[in-house]
């Protein structure tokens, strides 16, 4: 299994945005996270790369633990250094792009390989072009981000996460950004890496691509896991009342 998250719990002050969350993800597996807004789905990926620390429970990785439990019930993580390793584990594509806006398109993807994982710079941009090329980019290496469309920009922040040659994959709503026609260049990218069995996380609004290309959904609410499965069962006979009712507003 490439990551489990046991028993997670995270606050906000107050506010409880994770309530004893645990599911896994194997290799090759994609897996879809749905649900309201504020029902805690992007906080759990931000726990899950590290972005947020979590106030109980535990994250593996590649069987490691990455955060525990320690003896006063205090969740503890490794140290930074080992921190650098399981980041390397994953890649993350976020809303907004985030590509840095003064490099070109060949920097943004070149530029981590290079400097993190300190790889030969003729090998990084062979695999830069590849990906390039794989996302219909090749003749866009040296353009930058601002003369890119939104979807152009999106599918280089996922060719840039692919560049460092990640086990896992997370999306935190990477179409949400985008007007529907650009939303259909990106999902069809997440689809061909579907086909590749790129394992996968994504969080998503896009309910029909959820169904299509997951082989499990877990539906979220008020920071619980509902329900959770196979997309068919999830989607056309759900068990949970809370679920029926989300799912209605989509089927308007």
């Amino acid at each position: 299994m490439i990551l489990e998250m046991n028993h997670i719990e995270k606050h906000f002050g107050d506010l409880e945005v994770l309530k004893d969350i645990s599911f896994g993800v194997d290799s090759g597996e994609v897996v879809s996270i749905i649900g309201p807004s504020g029902s805690g789905k992007s906080t759990l990926l931000r726990c899950a790369t590290f972005l947020e620390t979590i106030d109980g429970g535990e994250i593996i990785y590649m069987g490691d633990k990455a955060a525990h439990m320690n003896d006063q019930g205090q969740a503890v993580y490794v140290s930074h250094q080992e921190l650098r390793r399981f980041r390397s584990y994953y890649g993350l594509v976020f809303q907004q792009f985030n590509l840095f806006p003064h490099y070109s398109v060949l920097k943004n993807l070149t530029d981590a390989p290079i400097h993190v994982q300190h790889r030969d710079r003729s090998e990084a941009e062979e695999t830069a072009m590849e990906l390039l090329g794989k996302m219909g980019l090749a003749d866009r290496a040296d353009a930058y981000p601002y003369q890119l469309s939104g979807g152009q920009q999106q599918r280089v922040a996922i060719a840039r996460a692919l560049a460092m040659k990640p086990q896992i994959l997370f999306f935190d709503e990477p179409t949400s950004a985008l007007d529907p026609e650009l939303t259909g260049e990106v999902l069809n990218v997440i689809r061909q890496l579907a086909e590749e069995k790129m394992t996968m996380v994504v969080v998503t609004h896009e309910m029909s691509f959820a169904k299509a290309v997951s082989n499990r959904v877990i539906f979220m609410d008020g920071g619980l896991i509902v329900e959770q499965g196979d997309p068919a069962e999830v989607f056309d006979h759900p068990k949970e009342d809370r679920t029926k009712q989300f799912l209605r507003v989509f089927e308007r």
